[in-house]
Order: C-alpha cells, then sequence, then structure tokens
C-alpha cells in the first residue's frame, strides 16, 4: 500500500524544503501553476536576437519550450513539448536545455540541431547585475472571484558568450556586443492553456488594453551603472497593475510610483517607434528616459504560445513528445503580425541625461488609444 501523498523526486535530498510536503506537490492546485524560465540574447545594434522560454506546468504534467530568432524582420522558431513526469529534473524539453553553472551569477542556454528549423545555438550568460524581483503581479477576474495571477517574478542582466548557427552559417557571440536578460517566474499564471468550456470566460483582452515591460541599462561617462526596469497593465484608463525600481549594482532597489509615457507605435502593426517615459519618483520628483528601437529585430512571443498559436496555448498536453516550428520573411507584415501577435521583445536603447544604455520593451497595445493615434479598427491581439 502507497500513501496517497507519496511521491519523492530527487529534489527531496536538498535541504531547502519550505512546506511539509516533497517536491512533487506545489502550493497551490490550480492548473494554471506555471513555473517559467524566459530571455533574449540580443546584439547591441539590434540587427539580430535570440529569444526562448521553457515552461513548467505542474499541475498538468506537462514542460513545453520555444526558441527562435529574429534577424531583422525574419523570425525562425523551433517549439516542442513533453510529459513533465517522464524526465521530472531535466530543465528542458525537445532540442533546449537549461543549465545553471553558477547560481545567481552564470546560466547556459543551448539549442541543438534539429529537424525543425536550420537554428542552433550554445550560449553562457554572465551577470552584469544581481537578480532583482520585481513587485508580485496578484490581480482577481475584474467580474469573477478566481485570483487569476498570482506571480512572483526576478530579472537579471547578463553579457553573453558563445556560438549562434543559422542555415549552416555560425556567428560568434561576444561579451562586447552582446547582452542577455534572463527572467524567472512562478505562482498561478494567466492565459496558460485553454479556458474551462463550463465557466464564463473573462474576454479582458476585447477591451482597450495596454502591456509594457522593459528592463533598461545604463552606463554614466564615469563608469558607473543602473538599471530602470517597469512592468504595467492598463484595462481602459486603469492601472491594474505597476511594478517600478530603480536598481542598483549593489542590490538595493529605489522604488518608483507610477508611469506616464509619450510613445509611438506604427498604426499598422503597433510596434514600438519610441518616444519619452516619464516616472513619478516620489516627492514631487520626475525622471525621463528617451528610447528608440535599436534596429528593425522584434521577436513575437505568439509563435512561443503566447496567448496562443495555431489552436495551442502554454501548458497544452501534445502527447509523451512533439516538436514544431516555422518561419516567416516578414514580420513587420500587418497580415503576418496578426498571426504571429503584437507582443514582441523590441531591443531599444535608452537615455537618461548623459547616461546610455540598452534594454528589451515588449509592449501589446489594443483596442483604441487616441494619445498613440491607434483606432479600434486597426486592433489587434
Amino acid at each position: 500500500m502507497r500513501q496517497s501523498q507519496q511521491m519523492i523526486v530527487p529534489n527531496d535530498e536538498l535541504l531547502c524544503h519550505q512546506l511539509p510536503q516533497t517536491f512533487a506537490t506545489v502550493g497551490e492546485s490550480d492548473i494554471s501553476w506555471t513555473e517559467k524560465l524566459w530571455g533574449p540574447i540580443f546584439k547591441k545594434d539590434g540587427s539580430l536576437q535570440i529569444d526562448q522560454g521553457i515552461g513548467k506546468y505542474h499541475n498538468r504534467n506537462v514542460m513545453d519550450m520555444f526558441a527562435g530568432v529574429s534577424r531583422g524582420v525574419e523570425q525562425i522558431t523551433v517549439r516542442a513539448s513533453r510529459v513533465l513526469g517522464n524526465d521530472p529534473e531535466r530543465i528542458g524539453a525537445g532540442p533546449l536545455d537549461y543549465e545553471v553553472i553558477e547560481p545567481l551569477k552564470k546560466v547556459r542556454w543551448t539549442l541543438a540541431e534539429n529537424d525543425i528549423q536550420p537554428i542552433s545555438y550554445d550560449v553562457v550568460l554572465t551577470a552584469v547585475l544581481p537578480p532583482f524581483l520585481e513587485a508580485k503581479d496578484a490581480q482577481r477576474e475584474a467580474a469573477a472571484f478566481r485570483v487569476q495571477s498570482d506571480v512572483l517574478r526576478y530579472h537579471q542582466l547578463c553579457t553573453a558568450e558563445g556560438t549562434l548557427t543559422i542555415d549552416g552559417e555560425t556567428i560568434e557571440i561576444t561579451p562586447d556586443e552582446w547582452y542577455a536578460y534572463r527572467d524567472h517566474s512562478w505562482g498561478v499564471r494567466m492565459d496558460v492553456g485553454d479556458p474551462a468550456p463550463d465557466v464564463n470566460k473573462v474576454q479582458r483582452l476585447e477591451g482597450d488594453f495596454l502591456l509594457l515591460w522593459s528592463p533598461m541599462y545604463l552606463v554614466r561617462p564615469d563608469g558607473s551603472h543602473y538599471e530602470v526596469h517597469y512592468y504595467i497593465q492598463m484595462e481602459g484608463t486603469e492601472v491594474t497593475y505597476f511594478s517600478g525600481f530603480v536598481n542598483n549594482p549593489d542590490g538595493t532597489q529605489t522604488p518608483l510610483n507610477g508611469l506616464k509615457d509619450d510613445l509611438r507605435f506604427d498604426p499598422d502593426n503597433r510596434r514600438l517607434l519610441g518616444g519619452t517615459l516619464t516616472f513619478d519618483a516620489g516627492w514631487g520628483r520626475t525622471r525621463t528616459l528617451e528610447i528608440e528601437p535599436a534596429g528593425d529585430t522584434g521577436f513575437h512571443l505568439g509563435t512561443g504560445l503566447y496567448f496562443g498559436f495555431k489552436g495551442t496555448r502554454h501548458g497544452t498536453y501534445l502527447g509523451d513528445h512533439h516538436e514544431d516550428g516555422e518561419r516567416f520573411a516578414d514580420v513587420s507584415d500587418p497580415k503576418t503580425a496578426r498571426e504571429v501577435h503584437q507582443l514582441r521583445d523590441c531591443v531599444i536603447k535608452v537615455r537618461e541625461g548623459d547616461a546610455e544604455g540598452y534594454g528589451i520593451l515588449e509592449s501589446m497595445v489594443i483596442g483604441e488609444h487616441p494619445r498613440y493615434g491607434l483606432t479600434r479598427e486597426t486592433s489587434f491581439l
């Protein structure tokens, strides 16, 4: 006879327990519980970018991944999904793997050669700044009682070193020309799997919705450096979530209290064109940053299953092992942009006073936004 709660896994050998449970159990039975790794690796001139993510859906018994390359307006993506329980200790699926070399300081992403698309890479990320927690993302469904988001996340700026191969051509990735961000989050997450068929489906993305997420690394002429990070979600004119900090090399964080932006977006594909970000720094003070795209790259996360793609979504069970992918010649084309969704990781150049640097900006501007000159007729997910 086996106890009903009994399941011991290799992580139970470690002195890391925080609950009277084994590591076979997470703190929620919600099937939207997700632990996710994500990260862009990008050339500073904006000409080339790797994007990747791994999702562990503990209560779905699924692990999935995406990995891709944005080269100008071209985008190439590989995806895979597997049964988590078949190899619960592996951090990866299909051809993509993730290795922690030195906790919070050095990690490795590898995409093996595969039969899906002619891309592969082996890149080590080394920390430039400590990892920084963002404010916890806790949101309840507007028209119901369920907590739809209860996520904690940290991110970290790194340099990158390794190789990337596209169509048989190998490109050197060097720390002087490339940066990377890595992001680790866990908790109950929105938009995992299909909504349950017998509940009211809250269509929060059918209204006027704004999402901006951006870490920005800046260096002053004297060599001192820092990061400004923010994440904002709005439904109509209401801010439903905001996290903002100035992050310092010694690990300290100075909170930012709000954001007013003066951004510009292409009305046809809603790609970021640039603008300014003005933060409420408290006690009547403000901080204004100027941003502009570094190039034409910008990895569209729809092909990574964000908000659904080709009839599947994050965490969907696709069998013991599944792989697929595709190649788009021009994701800036409005028709193609509507297929791969507008949420994208855009490499940006940043300036605050005499400090300059680089960052990533994720944006979704859905619905009608007169201040951006965007109409409902041109809106898309």
